[in-house]
């Protein structure tokens, strides 16, 4: 895992000691990613430099340095990632009559004559890994971009003036010193829809992010091709869809299970110190046990734990790890610690983003960074699994919905809408007793706030929108935005399957996932130094689960089916068997406490108004509805506040 960025000249006026100083430049803004070395490469001639920042973590000699040079002498790359069928490559490429022998043992170099034998494109599909690789090829005098399947390492590209940047994060680009900070606004409508920026765009006009499964081309004379797909996470749900598995549910599970245990013993392997994050949930429970069953001593496992018992997992994780057996450690925080890292957010996540649990997200890394180098999570196996509450009980409540007229549902959502979330938390409080248990669920007065915004969707595609947004009407807030057309609105980027489950799990996989979870983990984690690894993207899993029969992925209510008939294998169900909590803090209250003097600054009707570019009336009322308690809005509040923050931190004007 480790930072890349570089540049080209188009006009080729920079000499090698300028370009190797801006890419350094660039480089060492994201130096976080790599720690242990730097390295720089540049060619006059075709005004183009490389950056390398290391986290070193297979190959800690010398020979795994980047930037690295193929044996031929034809390729330079700078890549960031892990490549876990590295050693099966190594051995299928030693056969081949042109090899001569290897110099080291790292994946890097495995990568470089996998390129040099087969050519980019199919090397590519051959990798299975994370990755973001810059590969300078000096015989054509291009530069090739490319990313993993699933969008597990970024990658952002501009072209600013006579200058092609690229680099591991937005902060690298923002280095040079021709680079435009100009918002682009519509963008921003995005932002507040999403609490994410949805790919390719950026929160910058001309500033890309490369898609996942994607690569494109620079030639040193300017032109730039489109990205074009080696790997399609839609073309794959198409093909399974007249795939579906037609085995025993017995023999599909074991065959799940022995490909995630083959996944999770390649993601193993490292020459520095490993772990594993554990919620005690079903999907890291399942990868610890798996990474057990693998291991010849304890798996280090981490979690955090808050003293707010509506957010804290750390009893839950504990227990699971007695059971498996791991070397565990936890560390409880206190609102104090959450809240110092507030000012850190803007230059950690260096376009606006306010997933909220980017906090306690970072803090468990942190904390696991003080152990291990490597840790391995669960990320992936609700979008891929159906996990979510949305996936079941959201698309059962909506098969209920669709018979009512919109006009009727209207009326309930205003009634639900007029009692506080906090009157109905206590009032589920009181009936706890006579709720069925898988009814029963962490904070129901803001669940039930969020389910009346959704309930006059008049079609499932307007519900899943509604259902996955912060503003639900974003444009009436930003001023002169538009929002971008995203995938709801594009049929011809979605499966036809006509399961709603199926087309969320699809919508979440190729939106929500990349851009948000992976988004997060990257961040928060590489801002400390420490790589992650997520076993449930592996392609091969991916691909596995789009073909799981329905009855497989959910049952009786609960989804992710298949997973826990595995994990009832290696941890008991009362263990594991409890309402979804999720991983946040309680930033609604905070909001109303020791965050409020901050808040007020920065929503002030006078700085919203020199800013232009939110409503002010709309953002004030949203602000005094959640101070009063009339609403819960901090999903909203807190959308506009880390814009304002990071508005101020990069110096946007």
């Amino acid at each position: 895992m480790c930072g890349i960025a570089g540049l080209i000249d188009f006009s080729k006026s920079t000499n090698s000691e300028q370009l190797l100083q801006m890419a350094k430049s660039m480089g060492y803004a994201q130096r976080s990613r790599g720690p242990d070395g730097s390295g720089q490469w540049a060619d006059p001639e075709s005004g183009i430099a490389l950056d390398h920042r290391r986290l070193a973590i297979i190959d800690l000699t010398e020979e795994g340095v980047q930037p690295m040079t193929s044996r031929s002498g034809r390729f330079v790359t700078a890549y960031n990632g892990e490549i876990y069928s590295y050693r099966d490559l190594r051995e299928e490429l030693e056969k081949t009559s042109t090899f001569q022998g290897w110099r080291g043992h790292s994946d890097t170099e495995v990568m470089l004559e996998a390129v040099e034998q087969w050519g980019l494109e199919k090397a590519l599909k051959s990798f299975s890994g994370m990755f973001a690789i810059a590969l300078w090829d000096r015989e054509e005098r291009k530069l090739f971009l490319a990313r993993d399947r699933m969008g597990e390492k970024p990658l952002y590209y501009s072209t600013q003036g006579n200058t092609f940047l690229f680099g591991s994060e937005l902060k690298a680009l923002m280095t040079y010193e021709g680079f435009e900070k100009k918002v682009d606004r519509n963008s921003l409508s995005s932002y507040l829809r999403y609490h994410y920026v949805p790919a390719p765009h950026t929160i910058f006009k001309n500033v890309h992010v490369l898609m996942p499964g994607t690569w494109l081309s620079v030639s040193h004379d300017g032109t730039i091709s489109e990205p074009a797909e080696y790997w399609s996470l839609l073309d794959s749900a198409r093909e399974a869809e007249s795939k579906i598995f037609t085995a025993p549910d017995s023999d599909i599970i074991d065959t799940l299970e022995d490909l995630l245990l083959k996944v999770v013993e390649r993601e193993m392997i490292s020459d520095v110190p490993l772990g594993a994050f554990l919620s005690g949930g079903i999907d890291s429970s399942l990868i610890v046990s798996l990474m057990q069953q693998c291991a010849l001593s304890p798996v280090k496992t981490f979690t955090i734990g808050f003293d707010d018992e509506a957010y804290n997992e750390a009893n839950d994780a504990k227990l699971v790890a007695q059971h498996i057996g791991t070397e565990h450690t936890e560390l409880y925080v206190s609102p104090k610690d959450a809240l110092e890292i507030i000012p850190s957010i803007p230059q950690i996540w260096d376009q606006p983003f306010s997933d909220a649990s980017q906090i306690p997200t970072h803090l468990v890394s942190r904390m696991t960074r003080e152990h291990v180098t490597v840790a391995l999570s669960g990320d992936g196996g609700d979008e891929l699994f159906a996990g979510y509450n949305r996936h079941f009980r959201g698309c059962s409540l909506w098969n209920k919905l669709e018979h009512f007229p919109v006009s009727l549902r209207s009326i309930m959502a205003e009634a639900i809408l007029r009692v506080s979330p906090e009157t109905l938390n206590e009032l589920f409080d009181m009936l706890e007793p006579i709720i069925p248990e898988k009814l029963r669920m962490r904070l129901p007065g803001q669940k039930l706030h969020k389910l009346a915004h959704v309930m006059d969707a008049e079609s499932a595609s307007d519900y899943y929108t509604a259902l996955t947004s912060n503003w639900l009407n974003p444009e009436t807030t930003v001023m002169s935005g538009r929002e971008i057309v995203s995938p709801f609105q594009n049929y011809s980027m979605q499966p036809s399957t006509k399961n709603l489950t199926a087309w969320m799990q699809f919508m979440d996989a190729a939106t929500y996932l990349p851009d948000d979870i992976l988004t997060k983990v990257d961040r928060a984690a590489m801002a400390v130094s420490l790589e992650t690894r997520a076993p449930f993207l592996d392609h091969e899993i991916v691909e596995f689960s789009q073909r799981l029969p329905m009855h497989l992925r959910m049952q009786n209510g609960q989804g992710k089916y298949a997973l826990r008939k595995i994990l009832h294998k290696y941890v008991p169900k009362n263990l594991i068997e409890r309402p979804k909590m999720g991983f946040g803090i309680p930033i609604d209250n905070w909001l109303r406490g020791p965050l409020r003097e901050w808040a007020d600054n920065l929503l002030s009707p006078e700085r919203l108004a020199d800013d232009g570019y939110f409503n002010g009336r709309t953002v004030q009322k949203a602000w005094h509805e959640h101070l009063s308690g009339e609403k819960d809005n901090h999903y909203r509040i807190w959308n506009i506040l880390v814009f304002q923050s990071w508005m101020d931190h990069w110096d946007v004007s």
